[in-house]
């Protein structure tokens, strides 16, 4: 079975990327992880420490996020609003103000609702209350302990596709999605648990990169809302506690470990904030490591507006070369 999104030529030039994980769409999918056992290997160690966290939270929080989130099958639209700059605030908010014809036919994909879930299909505002605590309190008890991991390897993963878009356009941008999803022009196909066409018809598509998206690509139930696909990050197994500068080799011998972590880093091209969140440096710890690399000609530093991004130089690409 296989999910089609057809694309016409005015979609191919309204074609985004997420500027950073977002927080609806991972509550929602890491609660999926934390109830089924799918990529054991990378997902884990990490379900071990988070259902400990969970099992901080009110009973009836986790009750709720775990209705609404099953490990399989659909979950409800109204649940990841769409945004084109993720944010915890306005994502629950806008997940609050769902109208109720809407919250009635989204929540319709749940089977046999238990009696106590009744009350949000009438958009109940106690129980809308309670469900925004719910995602707040979940995102804080299971997300924000490895919230700047999960964001450096989105990062990583934008720095891919923009390089992509550089260097091949739309067309490159959309190739370097395999092997979760496959580009034909002008159709972009994946495998998925059910035959679906999405027809963009004009209105462009958000790529939204995520690290609890494991092995293919999700997207909304409704084909009238904003086309959104969520694709996978490829995380590694330890990508929830380790950070990059943990790697010891003659280039961090030569540099030190910081600087050499900061040197891979640019590879990709990044700005001071990612470089920080990538290596897990504080940002006055990464401009000193930025300087150091930038005065021995290994990289390149330049200010767009209020943005400082870096890249590597040809001297700086032939050292990583060298040392990988």
């Amino acid at each position: 079975m296989k999910l089609r999104v057809h694309f016409s030529v005015e979609d191919l030039s309204r074609v985004h990327v997420a500027r950073g994980p977002d927080p609806m769409w991972e509550i929602v999918l890491s609660a999926n992880k934390l109830l089924n056992t799918e990529g054991r290997a990378v997902f884990g160690a990490w379900r071990v420490r988070a259902r400990a966290r969970l099992r901080r939270l009110p009973r009836a929080q986790v009750k709720l996020i775990r209705y609404l989130a099953p490990s399989v099958g659909d979950f409800p639209d109204f649940l990841t609003p769409f945004q084109t700059a993720p944010d915890l605030r306005a994502g629950v908010t806008a997940v609050l103000a769902t109208p109720k014809r809407r919250l009635r036919k989204d929540l319709a994909v749940l089977a046999d609702p238990p009696a106590w879930a009744e009350p949000l299909a009438d958009a109940d505002r106690a129980t809308l209350t309670e469900l925004g605590n719910a995602l707040q309190g979940y995102y804080q008890a299971v997300l924000a302990p490895v919230w700047p991991r999960l964001h450096a390897l989105v990062d990583a993963d934008r720095a891919v596709r923009a390089r992509a878009l550089l260097d091949h356009g739309t067309d490159g941008l959309l190739h370097s999605l395999r092997p979760a999803l496959r580009w034909s022009p002008p159709v972009l196909e994946a495998d998925y648990p059910v035959n679906r066409d999405l027809h963009l018809a004009g209105r462009g598509l958000l790529l939204v990169p995520s690290v609890f998206c494991h092995g293919g690509p999700v997207t909304l139930i409704d084909p009238d809302l904003a086309p959104v696909l969520i694709y996978p990050v490829a995380p590694g197994r330890d990508w929830w506690v380790h950070p990059a500068l943990t790697r010891s080799d003659a280039l961090a011998r030569l540099l030190g470990p910081g600087r050499a972590a900061a040197l891979r880093v640019i590879e990709q091209g990044c700005t001071t904030s990612e470089l920080a969140r990538r290596t897990g440096l504080a940002p006055p710890t990464v401009s000193q490591h930025a300087t150091a690399l930038r005065a021995a000609n290994l990289i390149v530093s330049t200010r767009h507006r209020n943005t400082v991004v870096h890249t590597l130089t040809p001297l700086g690409t032939a050292l990583l070369a060298e040392n990988t």
